[in-house]
């Protein structure tokens, strides 16, 4: 709430009836600039440098040392302070107590909804629904922001191709075109048309740049990334995210061939800033200035801090380098004053485009009708649901009839803490639905025996399996939710093997060995090792972690209130000798084939060395995953047909239309996720074998069927080269209209 004397009437807006604020007067970009360039000239340089710090209240030992330290104008953001009272009142300390009535900004990690959770981002991607992903970041800015954050460290948009990294989970998987969909959803989402708008919050696009390629999946590690791939790969999802308004940008933890990120003044200054033009502010992650001494890139905390404003980081999260050091480093001509004033510009210029000027206070009875709003259960269960994908369905077991007898086990089916996913700060177990509780409700608790037979995911007693066999004697089908908990995915939650733990296998073991059918729910924050257990099941769910309404959402798609929608945002290994493996990977000089792979099993006995072929596949794996990017299925059956061009060359600067015919070949309504790909056969600099350039939802009912068109624009198959300048190259190409990255109808066309 920016302006409690602007408080009017409660009106319908998005989601319908929530309170908002007349506004006397919206800057323009000239008197904003103004407005800044003034208040820069009057400040000093302990008030510049303050502005250029952001601690978490714990570091000067509480709300009473905070309110001294902002009191002299030497802090321009809080973190982790929570409550709107107490907000208002450091609030009130920064405008009427300070020399300069600068207010402050507060910070939250709001990842996936603040009171009300939805879907893990990784789950979000899976809807590839980009108005409900919008909806989703605009709910967690009204709760949030009554409770007195104005600035979300959201949405995480790194590129990530290794299920084992525990940041796969923030993440919206492997691709760069579906990551920059889920950049300006979240980013619209959080800021609205108006960041000056009270129940808004500034959106801070991270982790900059190339954190999701850390080596072997684990958090905070190495990154090893050509300048081919960062331009292409890992930066566009972030020059999406400044197109659509984002206020800030966060600075990863890693290094990037040898040079920390928090210090790439090239990736920074020269593209960030320069190439994107991106005029908001940048801040660290938690430390990561300081965490450049061990690094090996700086020598000290004075260095760090150096290397740090030299790179272009504007505020300084968690360690005091910056309000510890650089009025000296000013002083010595290490650091420039220009330097400064551009980065405290960029931070001023955030806080007039967010009226906090005008008023930061937030009216500290808007969380009671706001937090946990039926509306915004409503939409957590929508988007729930469409981020399930099923991935199997043998002999249609599912969905369901109402009235079934099931047997309901697993060691996630009644966990209302673990469904809600990492980073959930303020989220409440005591306001999740759970799948037990929903099947009670929808199937009616006579027909559902429950025994979850391990009390957790890691559970490796077997104590409970006796209770298990007991519940699937009196059931007709069995579901098994199974997964992994919340705090095995996330921040420094990385793994080195991911089949299920704990005695889950076993338990799913056991299941099937009743010869009943066995449905499958998994919870998880990244891509689990299915290929040891999916036989087990005749039909699996892929559910994430679904959030606060994972039981009505689930409990609807297994009893066939709605049917699964969801596509895979990554592509699933068979093993993690296979990782990274995505679909949008070169082609090799001897690329494997059907034919010119034996499984290691069949190879026969003392076979001569070159007899079994060449090709860049793996003895036991093959060359292709479990799962491809992209895939999904429905309780209907879609066949696509009649693949059209409308025309065999175009030329630079004209569009093609693709369009082909989808079909709705089964009994029941179905929404398609219709995928368009294409590749550069020829280039120079390789290209990958497919690159996803669009998609479509298209719903039909049974026997219906619609032509989808894409327009494909010529600059849609241009490429950055290494030095950052992008290309569109003549030459042949593939199209493909595609249900996933593996299959579909392809057609080559010419680019002149």
């Amino acid at each position: 709430m920016k302006s409690l004397k602007h408080l009017t009437v409660i009106v319908i807006i998005l989601l319908g009836g929530w309170a908002c604020q007349e506004r006397e007067h919206h800057d323009t970009n000239s008197e904003v600039e103004d407005k800044v360039a003034q208040l820069l000239s009057e400040m000093t340089l302990d008030e510049k440098i303050g502005q250029m710090s952001q601690v978490d209240p714990g570091v000067f030992g509480g709300l009473e040392n905070l309110k001294k330290v902002v009191r002299n104008g030497q802090l321009g953001s809080v973190l982790n302070l929570i409550g709107a009272k107490e907000v208002n009142e450091l609030q009130r300390v920064a405008i009427e107590e300070s020399r300069l009535g600068i207010p402050l900004i507060i910070g939250r990690d709001v990842i996936h909804g603040y009171r009300t959770i939805f879907p893990i981002p990784l789950g979000m991607a899976a809807s590839w629904n980009e108005d409900l992903v919008r909806e989703s970041a605009a709910i967690a800015a009204k709760e949030a922001a009554s409770m007195g954050i104005n600035w979300t460290f959201a949405p995480m948009i790194d590129v990530s191709r290794d299920p084992r990294w525990g940041r796969i989970a923030e993440s919206a998987g492997e691709d760069p075109l579906l990551n920059s969909m889920v950049a300006r959803a979240m980013v619209q989402g959080y800021q609205g048309d108006d960041l000056s708008d009270p129940l808004t919050i500034a959106a801070c696009a991270k982790h900059f740049v190339g954190y999701g390629a850390a080596e072997g999946g684990r958090d905070y590690n190495t990154t090893v990334i050509s300048d081919l791939q960062l331009h292409n790969v890992y930066l566009p999802p972030f020059k999406e995210a400044v197109k659509a308004g984002a206020a800030t940008v966060m600075t990863a933890f890693n290094e990037i061939n040898g040079i920390p990120a928090s210090g790439h003044q090239r990736n920074i200054r020269e593209i960030l800033k320069d190439d994107y033009g991106f005029d908001g502010f940048v801040v660290s992650d938690w430390a990561s200035i300081q965490e450049m001494i061990p690094h090996g890139f700086a020598r000290d905390l004075k260095h760090a801090g150096e290397l740090g404003l030299a790179a272009g980081v504007d505020m300084e999260m968690s360690s005091r380098s910056y309000n510890d050091h650089l009025k000296e480093l000013l002083d010595e001509g290490k650091v420039k004053m220009e330097w400064i004033d551009d980065a405290v510009a960029r931070i001023l210029r955030i806080k007039f485009r967010m009226g906090l000027f005008d008023n930061p206070y937030v009216d500290e009875s808007l969380a009671d009708s706001l937090l946990v709003h039926p509306q915004h259960l409503e939409i957590a269960r929508k988007l729930a649901e469409e981020s399930v994908v099923m991935l199997k369905n043998e002999n249609n077991v599912l969905p369901l009839k109402k009235g079934t007898k099931v047997a309901l086990i697993g060691p996630l089916a009644d966990q209302p803490y673990e469904q809600l996913g990492t980073w959930i700060f303020d989220g409440d177990e005591n306001d999740s639905q759970t799948v037990l509780e929903a099947f009670n409700e929808f199937n009616g608790s006579e027909n559902v025996s429950f025994a979850e037979g391990l009390e957790y995911s890691r559970d490796k007693s077997t104590n409970g399996f006796a209770q298990v066999e007991k519940a699937i004697a009196q059931s007709d089908v069995v579901v098994a939710v199974v997964g992994e908990e919340a705090i095995l995915s996330g921040e420094a939650k990385s793994l080195a093997e991911l089949d299920f733990v704990g005695a889950q296998a076993e338990l799913l073991e056991l299941a099937a060995s009743k010869g009943k059918p066995v449905v499958m729910v998994v919870m998880s924050g990244r891509p689990a090792g299915l290929y040891k257990t999916q036989h087990l099941a005749s039909s699996i769910l892929y559910a994430w972690h679904p959030g606060t309404m994972a039981g009505p959402a689930l409990a609807n798609l297994i009893f066939g209130e709605t049917a699964p929608v969801g596509k895979l945002p990554v592509t699933f290994p068979k093993g993690e000798g296979q990782v990274p493996v995505y679909y949008a990977h070169k082609m090799s000089g001897r690329p494997a084939d059907a034919s010119t792979w034996t499984h290691i099993d069949d190879i026969p006995v003392q076979a001569v060395q070159h007899s079994l072929g060449n090709t860049n596949h793996t003895l036991d794996y093959g060359f292709t995953p479990l799962y491809p990017f992209g895939f999904g299925l429905s309780y209907t059956s879609f066949e696509y047909s009649d693949l059209r061009l409308s025309s065999e060359a175009v030329s630079e600067g004209e569009n093609l239309m693709v369009t082909a015919t989808i079909s709705n070949t089964g009994d029941v309504e179905g929404t398609e996720i219709v995928q368009l790909y294409t590749r550069d056969l020829v280039a120079s600099y390789t290209r990958p074998v497919r690159e996803l350039k669009n998609y479509q939802r298209v719903t039909l009912a049974p026997g219906e069927s619609k032509e989808v068109s894409f327009e494909l624009e010529a600059r849609q198959l241009g490429f950055y080269h290494p030095d950052g300048k992008f290309v569109v190259e003549p030459g042949q190409f593939h199209v493909w209209v595609a249900p996933n990255a593996a299959e579909g109808l392809q057609a080559e066309f010419e680019l002149k």
